[in-house]
C-alpha cells in the first residue's frame, strides 16, 4: 500500500515538473535562458551583473552591420593583465562612456580607473559612502583581492559593452 502511494506521488510530481517546464518554455520562447540555471546549477548567488544602460532601441540589426546608438561612446583596447579574463583581455573591444556622475556608476559594472598613473579596468562590487564622500570597491573578475577606494574623480570610463 505504502508502494502505491510513493508511486501516485512521483508520478504527480513528474508531471507538475514537466507542466512546468513547457510552461517556462512557452512563456520565455523568445529569450535566452542559458539550460544550466533552470536546474539551479551556475546561479548568480555572490556575484553581480553589469548595469544595463542600453535600451533595446537603441541598436538596429542588418544583415551587414550593426548599429548601436549611444552619445559621446569610444572603443577601449585592453593590456594582456588576466585580472579580467574571461571578460576582457588582449583583443578585446570594449564600447565605453564618460561618466557625468556617482549615479551613473553602479555595482557589477566594469569601470577604467587611474592609480599611479595607469589605467586599470574593473569591475565594481560595491559603493558606499564615508567620509571623504561615494566611493567604489573594484576588483578583477580574475583577482582575488579587491583594489581599495576608488574615488569618482578618479574614473575615466565606463564599459558598456565588449564585442570579441
Amino acid at each position: 500500500m505504502d508502494f502505491l502511494k510513493f508511486l501516485k506521488f512521483s508520478m504527480i510530481f513528474f508531471i507538475g515538473c514537466l507542466a512546468g517546464m513547457f510552461f517556462n518554455l512557452y512563456v520565455y520562447s523568445e529569450l535566452e535562458n542559458p539550460i544550466l540555471n533552470k536546474f539551479g546549477i551556475g546561479s548568480l548567488d555572490n556575484k553581480t551583473v553589469p548595469y544595463d544602460l542600453l535600451d533595446e532601441n537603441q541598436i538596429e540589426i542588418y544583415s551587414d552591420r550593426v548599429i548601436i546608438r549611444i552619445e559621446n561612446a569610444s572603443i577601449g583596447r585592453y593590456a594582456a593583465t588576466g585580472s579580467m579574463i574571461p571578460v576582457l583581455n588582449e583583443g578585446s573591444n570594449g564600447i565605453r562612456i564618460v561618466p557625468k556622475s556617482e549615479n551613473d556608476i553602479h555595482v557589477g559594472q566594469i569601470i577604467t580607473f587611474e592609480e599611479n598613473n595607469l589605467l586599470i579596468v574593473h569591475r565594481v562590487i560595491e559603493k558606499g559612502i564615508d567620509d571623504n564622500g561615494v566611493y567604489f570597491i573594484t576588483k578583477g573578475d580574475n583577482n582575488d583581492l579587491d583594489d581599495g577606494k576608488v574615488r569618482f574623480e578618479d574614473i575615466k570610463y565606463i564599459t558598456i559593452g565588449v564585442i570579441w
